[in-house]
């Protein structure tokens, strides 16, 4: 099986067996992204040169406008799609085989979690994996340490307080806090007041 092959599976529900051709297929990617990562996180490196290794990571053009303090570590590379004018912040984490998908204008704050990802329930099966993309829609801010699960979509403009787990959809203009994540209140646009940090 290709790269190229493995990579056009990796839709919502895609199941991956434990020792499957898949699954080698799958670490071969880690391989590659581990590298490049490696490059990316020890030494320092321009702007530029840090949209050049994103770019080569995610297979894609990353927009010039594209900022990041690394550290930055993902299992995959092959799947994160980004938008014009996002920042992540260092020590972020990306498990990106079941697709991630940053709108325009989003800042993701340190440390922050994407899995897609998750392990089969039943425990003879534990090992195969269970793919769900993550959305992040424009104007997003995912405060530092927030983690977000498999298949969930945070809708525009919304705000992620810093250490929440998002284990379901927010809806647009939305402050969510907590363990796990719940709607707080819909955002003020007059407001000055920082909620993330």
């Amino acid at each position: 099986m290709t790269y190229e092959e493995y990579l056009s599976n990796m839709k919502p529900g895609y199941i991956v067996d434990a020792g499957s051709e898949e699954h080698l297929v799958m670490h071969e990617l880690s391989q590659r992204a581990l590298k490049i990562t490696m490059e990316l996180n020890n030494k320092y490196h321009t702007k530029e040169e840090i949209v050049q290794l994103m770019s080569e990571l995610t297979g894609q053009k990353i927009d010039e406008s594209f900022g990041m303090f690394p550290p930055f570590y993902t299992d995959c590379g092959q799947n994160i799609h980004m938008g014009k004018n996002v920042f992540i912040n260092a020590g972020c984490k990306f498990q990106d085989q079941g697709g991630i998908y940053i709108e325009d204008g989003v800042l993701i704050g340190h440390n922050a979690v994407l899995a897609t990802i998750n392990h089969m329930e039943d425990s003879e099966k534990r090992a195969g994996m269970i793919f769900q993309p993550i959305h992040i829609e424009k104007n997003v801010w995912l405060g530092a340490n927030v983690t977000v699960l498999p298949g969930v979509t945070i809708g525009e403009g919304s705000i992620i307080a810093a250490g929440a787990v998002v284990t379901k959809d927010v809806s647009a203009n939305m402050i969510a806090a907590g363990v796990p994540a719940k709607v707080i209140r819909k955002i003020k646009k007059d407001t000055m007041r920082c909620v993330a940090r």
